[in-house]
């Protein structure tokens, strides 16, 4: 199974929590990002070669949340850095649009470029 990085990701500084779909129990947290993968930071190991079912919540204000469920596949899992954490590797299976503009909107913002002139 081809595992290694084609598409360039993003380290995130801060970390949104990521779900159980099912149990909608928290597992972890958003590492970093791609198209097509996503980087989980857990205190438990991943199982490898496993389909999960995630959920992000995104805080939109005022309360309310965006939900994006998404099917993934674990392709590796090592420990962490930091004592007792995880980092887990997952290839997304036909990932929603919101997922795609979740990772415009996160690299937008953590890529510190100049807002564009207006008009």
């Amino acid at each position: 199974m081809f595992t290694d990085r084609r598409i360039e990701r993003h380290q995130l500084p801060y970390f949104l929590r990521v779900f159980n779909s099912v149990t909608n129990k928290p597992i972890g947290f958003l590492g970093n990002v791609s198209e097509d993968g996503l980087m989980l930071i857990s205190q438990l190991p991943m199982m490898v070669g496993v389909d999960f079912h995630l959920r992000l919540q995104i805080p939109c204000g005022e309360g309310c949340q965006q939900i994006i469920d998404l099917a993934a596949c674990c392709l590796w899992c090592h420990e962490d850095a930091t004592p007792l954490h995880y980092d887990a590797g997952f290839s997304l299976q036909q990932p929603p649009p919101e997922y795609g503009q979740l990772v415009e909107a996160l690299r937008q913002y953590f890529s510190f470029q100049p807002l564009p002139a207006s008009a």
